[in-house]
C-alpha cells in the first residue's frame, strides 16, 4: 500500500510539472510586455507640460 501511494504521488508530480510552451518562451512575451508598457509610459511623458 506504502510504495502505491508513492507512486502515484511520483507520477501525480511528474504530470504537474509540463508548461505549454517552452521556458525561453514565457521569457520572451515578457520581456515583449515590459518593453511594450516602457513604450506606452514613454509616449506620455510630456502631457504634463503642455498646459
Amino acid at each position: 500500500m506504502h510504495s502505491a501511494l508513492i507512486a502515484a504521488a511520483e507520477e501525480a508530480a511528474e504530470h504537474a510539472n509540463e508548461l505549454p510552451f517552452p521556458p525561453v518562451v514565457f521569457g520572451i512575451g515578457a520581456f515583449v510586455g515590459l518593453v511594450a508598457m516602457l513604450l506606452f509610459t514613454f509616449a506620455f511623458r510630456s502631457v504634463g507640460t503642455r498646459h
